[in-house]
């Protein structure tokens, strides 16, 4: 684990959370733990095929993502490796994306948290079909 993130309170908390209570319980819609400072977003969305992906970056928040009815595949790279941006930062929304090929990926199982700092640029949804899952916002200290 990061020493990085162990240091951070809200991402203590956050997987704290995630190993205590069943998030299949909680309702579509953003669940406030700490506030602004630790929530988590309950969604259904639709996957992408890998070339349709985009990656994506945050500044103020870390992304905790845990699929929950089956398996979901993320493009990952380094932040700094990104070289086609899609668009300007969206300081509202925290996020800017990248048109840059997927190359490399990981999978997770439902139930299983993947972490990505504002380092690094994340695709998610990649597979078939309408997947149910958490995303954790976690403040950055």
């Amino acid at each position: 684990m990061d020493t990085k993130l162990m240091q951070n309170p809200y991402y203590v908390k956050a997987m704290d959370y995630i190993k205590t209570h069943d998030l299949n319980e909680l309702e579509n819609g953003k669940h406030l733990i700490e506030g602004e400072n630790l929530y988590v977003n309950i969604v259904d969305s639709q996957m992408k095929t890998q070339a349709q992906a985009r990656y994506e970056v945050h500044n103020k928040y870390i992304d905790i993502q845990v699929p929950l009815s089956k398996c979901e595949t993320f493009g990952v790279k380094p932040r700094c490796d990104c070289k086609m941006p899609d668009g300007e930062f969206n300081e509202t929304k925290d996020i800017m994306f990248f048109r840059d090929p997927v190359e490399n990926t990981i999978s997770a199982k439902p139930g299983e948290p993947v972490t990505f700092a504002p380092d690094t640029a994340h695709a998610p949804l990649i597979g078939e079909g309408i997947i149910h899952k958490a995303i954790f916002k976690v403040k950055t200290v």
